[in-house]
């Protein structure tokens, strides 16, 4: 598509939208028009792409926003949910909002770090003490939300509007042919992650490769990797990971506070009438609750299937790594700071975590102490 189709492409949709506005305005005023003729109206069709394959628990989890937008909207509001690559490939989908090829994403702000490093901090940055559901909460009520508007808007010039939804639990270190008991083991291996992960184990010794996730298992048969994360034992399990190895290790800081990333074509969230962009942003934060609770029965579930049935090994990541991870991000930290609006976005994300961090871990009792008290022997890592 040339940027004159894509031009003429966004002003058709443009006037689509206020012409459907100012008929439903007219209907509304107009006891000339009976209902059932407003009830008749076609809906407004949007069209979202993921940066999943179909296959993926995160397609699914994608269906329920769809779901739940043409439910609140009464139908007004239909969504075509394409996978990853039936329009933009799934680290193009940054593109595809802002110029008008689709009119939604969901991916993660990883995934386009390579325009600009601090879209990374947006998930997938230095773990400060946040946990996930702390860092979502920073972006909705520490400053997040407008320094990502800085950042796209007026910063990179992206025709998009951005929101975050789904605290996800930390991401496992990943898999490995064979067993990892410290740094000295993961030297020179070839790993898959993304965004600022990817500099990170590149500063400790890893080979790193970005990837999408439906290309790991084909790279990992071909030996372009070593070992790789991608995100949760049920995205995992479903692209057979566990085909192409075998040790499972859980809990990072490489990736420890991500989220979903909503990407909305501004154009199109500006024309539409108020009610039904309402829709379309609280619905995210309405499927944020849902994705949650469907994740932690997923992912649990899924996690005992590799174990039980499929012969994974699964263990915690060692303490050697952890704290060489929290290290190097620490020096990262020093270099990144050099841009100004990296450092801004850091000290935001310092100042909430100190203080917001605090409250909790004193607050937060020892859970573990309860579940072993309660389900004695089945920690078994």
């Amino acid at each position: 598509m040339t940027n004159n189709d894509k031009a003429a492409a966004a002003v058709s949709r443009r006037s689509f939208l206020r012409r459907g506005g100012a008929i439903a305005g007219g209907a509304a005023a107009s006891t000339l028009v009976a209902a059932p003729a407003v009830l008749a109206q076609s809906p407004l069709t949007l069209k979202m792409q993921t940066s999943w394959p179909a296959s993926d628990i995160w397609q699914t989890m994608a269906q329920q926003y769809v779901d739940r937008v043409q439910a609140m909207s009464g139908d007004r509001i239909k969504i075509d949910l394409l996978p990853a690559g039936a329009v933009v490939g799934a680290f193009q989908v940054m593109d595809g909002v802002s110029d008008g090829v689709i009119d939604i994403a969901h991916s993660v702000s990883a995934y386009w770090y390579g325009k600009n490093k601090a879209a990374s901090l947006f998930g997938t940055g230095p773990v400060f003490g946040g946990d996930p559901t702390n860092m979502l909460s920073w972006f909705y009520q520490g400053g997040g939300r407008e320094l990502y508007r800085e950042l796209t808007q007026d910063q990179m010039g992206l025709n998009v509007v951005g929101l975050m939804a789904f605290p996800m639990p930390a991401q496992p270190f990943g898999w490995f042919k064979n067993p990892i008991n410290g740094v000295a083991d993961i030297q020179g291996m070839k790993y898959r992650t993304v965004g600022l992960a990817a500099d990170l184990l590149q500063s400790m010794g890893m080979s790193v490769a970005q990837l999408p996730g439906g290309e790991i298992v084909a790279a990992m048969e071909r030996g372009v990797i070593d070992a790789f994360e991608f995100n949760n034992p049920s995205s995992d399990m479903r692209f057979g990971a566990q085909d192409v190895a075998k040790n499972y290790y859980l809990g990072s800081y490489h990736q420890a506070s991500e989220a979903f990333e909503f990407l909305f074509n501004r154009d199109v969230m500006d024309d539409l009438e108020p009610d039904l962009r309402a829709i379309l942003e609280h619905g995210v934060e309405a499927v944020s609750t849902y994705n949650t609770a469907y994740a932690l029965d997923n992912y649990s579930a899924d996690l005992l299937k590799l174990r039980d049935e499929a012969g994974v090994t699964i263990q915690k990541t060692p303490q050697d790594i952890l704290q060489a991870q929290l290290d190097a991000w620490s020096e990262m930290i020093a270099t990144l700071e050099a841009d100004e609006t990296i450092k801004k976005i850091l000290d935001s994300q310092r100042d909430w975590v100190k203080r917001t961090v605090y409250y909790e871990l004193l607050d937060k009792p020892d859970y573990t102490l309860a579940y072993e008290h309660f389900f004695p022997g089945e920690l078994k890592i």
